[in-house]
């Protein structure tokens, strides 16, 4: 459906004792019409390599964001980026259709259980036991 997409993944930080390392992934959407970083106050951030401006803090490049969380000895659900001034991630699509998402190892050692896209009139997502629905991944 077309729409702005809230983007979260359960993610855990699998070794070590930093809340700072073995904390991020890079993601991102290349056909989506827009991919973005937002806090609540309304402040955005665009992917570098994106042609859009502002960027965010810390690397990135070719359209990625560099997904970070901070949470230790649990899975958590929290993606942001930016670093340290936090960003949500928000991705739009315009019109029906498939669209690629990818996402691709940064740290060692950081581990991804689940995510979900949801449209902004339902609840994020806290408990380990949500539902979840079968993803088919083309090849």
């Amino acid at each position: 459906n077309p729409g702005i997409y809230r983007f979260i993944w359960r993610s855990r930080i699998t070794e070590g004792d930093s809340n700072t390392e073995a904390n991020d992934t890079w993601l991102r959407f290349p056909d989506a019409d827009d991919f973005y970083g937002m806090k609540l106050s309304g402040e955005i951030v665009y992917p570098k390599g994106s042609g859009k401006t502002p960027l965010p803090e810390g690397a990135g490049s070719g359209g990625w964001f560099k997904v970070y969380m901070n949470t230790l000895g649990q899975w958590a659900w929290r993606s942001t980026t930016s670093d340290r001034d936090p960003h949500n991630i928000f991705v739009e699509f315009k019109n029906p259709g498939k669209y690629t998402m990818e996402i691709s190892a940064r740290s060692a050692y950081h581990a991804i259980d689940r995510f979900v896209l949801f449209q902004l009139d339902i609840p994020q997502p806290t408990s380990p036991s949500v539902d979840v629905s079968e993803l088919v991944c083309d090849s």
